[in-house]
């Protein structure tokens, strides 16, 4: 008598599973488009009430729900009615962390430049330039329902890294934590809330800033925070005991993450540090999240995510030293630098 084998999918099932991927992206941001969640929040739902809620086609909605059902994001019961699952309760607009924003995102602009990876790779140049005609952050100053779509889905992708860095790194002992390129305030309003002696820096583009200041006026922290707008590839703020960048290096080639670095240098304290929140990529064939959010940075912005050597290197030719890398319980490391 023989022991029993695995039932372990065939590689064709697998890969059949990695090439209908999309399937299940377009899906989803058609759900967060329509907000399907919102309207199923307060609980099941008939499709025909959804329909008309989303203005949409009853039928082919209903063939939508189904598949997503079949993953897990939305329960038919019995009654063909549908509710949420826990895992369809993220694409809700009203939670913390929500990821509706995210789901829209990656399927329209980030959707369309994934269409155009083998140009990528071919030519190394971006895809959004070509697509659109200019880098994205010039893009997103001028297209704002775009703008606040990207502010609140980097809140849904990077919101748990969020706790995960400030439980990893102690940030105890800190006057003034100048966050360089800091977005709408998310990451610097919840370090303040967590510390409620430090006092923060917001520096960013004049148009984000103005995104920004609502957000800190609601999380309660303006009092203690000073907002500067500015280009990081001409300057940086003085002021600072620490600064923090958050996902800003590996949206850039290493020339202009070079000149970013160095502009930072300029104005880091002799006694102070930089911290870098980043995905380092690990040696080995293992899965990584930080393997093909690579392939976003060529296909997007143009920057690339890193090894640690990549990073040491880098580091160096700007004056800086990297003194240790913290892991952390998310898909981020704590970049701890200091300057030489």
């Amino acid at each position: 008598m023989t022991a029993s084998q695995p039932n372990y999918p065939s590689p064709q099932a697998v890969m059949m599973r990695l090439l209908t991927g999309y399937w299940m992206s377009q899906a989803l941001h058609v759900a967060a488009q329509l907000g399907i969640a919102d309207l199923l929040k307060d609980g099941p739902q008939t499709v025909a009430h959804l329909a008309a809620a989303s203005g949409s086609h009853e039928r082919s909605l209903y063939r939508l729900l189904r598949g997503l059902a079949g993953e897990g994001v939305f329960a038919e019961d019995e009654q063909g009615r549908f509710a949420l699952t826990p895992l369809g309760e993220c694409l809700r607009s009203d939670v913390p962390n929500s990821q509706r924003s995210l789901a829209i995102m990656n399927g329209e602009e980030h959707y369309r430049c994934w269409g155009e990876l083998l140009y990528c790779v071919q030519t190394g140049k971006t895809a959004f330039d070509k697509l659109y005609g200019q880098p994205i952050f010039d893009y997103l100053a001028s297209h704002p329902r775009q703008a606040r779509i990207f502010d609140e889905g980097m809140v849904g992708v990077h919101g748990a890294e969020t706790k995960a860095m400030l439980d990893a790194y102690d940030f105890q002992g800190i006057g003034t934590l100048a966050d360089i390129g800091g977005g709408n305030g998310s990451l610097l309003a919840a370090t303040l809330q967590r510390h409620p002696s430090l006092r923060g820096l917001l520096f960013d583009r004049p148009d984000v800033i103005e995104r920004a200041k609502g957000y800190l006026q609601a999380a309660g922290v303006e009092s203690r925070c000073t907002l500067k707008g500015g280009n990081f590839f001409e300057t940086a703020p003085s002021g600072g005991d620490v600064y923090l960048m958050r996902h800003i290096i590996h949206d850039w080639n290493d020339e202009q993450s070079r000149t970013i670095l160095r502009n930072c240098r300029k104005v880091v304290p002799s006694t102070g540090k930089l911290l870098m929140i980043e995905s380092v990529i690990p040696p080995g064939n293992e899965p990584c999240f930080a393997k093909m959010l690579d392939l976003t940075m060529l296909t997007i912005p143009g920057g690339m995510e890193r090894t640690e050597s990549e990073y040491r290197a880098l580091l160096a030719s700007a004056g800086f030293h990297l003194s240790r890398i913290l892991p952390t319980a998310a898909h981020v490391d704590v970049i701890e630098c200091v300057p030489v």
